[in-house]
């Protein structure tokens, strides 16, 4: 029968040794961090709902054409892409209620109702450029395209 110290392989524990290896586990923590920091890598921020939030809203924002797109420093317009994004939040801040914050259900549902109304505002800026001549649509292969009902399939690009 083994005592209440020693574990089911017979290996005696002692409150020394659990010191021991915890001492050594934060010093390899500590170390890995250290050259992760040396590394040129950037740390990547906590994992939290308000990161999904922005790793939603940012390219929801882009295919609005509300912030450029980094290569080539231009602003681009896909209201399917935008949808997709937008429609991901609505999923997000669905599935979550009552699983987080009040803060961060506010922010959600705040953030939701305003890519909404930025998606019908972009659309009809689209519809309307479209119908002047000022905009056509192409699909992601180049070729010009029109969604039944006059939405977009693809991007829209001036002439």
């Amino acid at each position: 029968m083994a005592d209440e110290n020693t574990g089911d392989s017979g290996i005696f524990i002692d409150s020394d040794w659990k010191s021991q290896a915890q001492a050594e586990k934060e010093k390899l923590n500590a170390e890995a961090e250290q050259a992760k920091a040396q590394s040129g890598q950037p740390k990547l921020p906590e994992a939290s709902v308000m990161g999904l939030l922005q790793m939603l809203v940012e390219p929801a924002l882009l295919y609005l054409g509300r912030i450029p797109e980094p290569s080539t420093g231009k602003p681009i317009v896909s209201l399917e892409a935008a949808k997709y994004y937008v429609d991901l939040l609505g999923v997000l801040t669905e599935k979550t209620k009552g699983n987080v914050t009040e803060e961060e259900s506010q922010l959600m549902t705040g953030t939701l109702a305003e890519l909404r109304a930025e998606f019908v505002e972009v659309s009809q800026l689209v519809a309307q450029a479209i119908k002047e001549g000022k905009a056509r649509t192409v699909s992601p292969e180049g070729g010009a395209t029109m969604g039944s009902g006059g939405e977009s399939t693809g991007g829209i690009i001036t002439p």
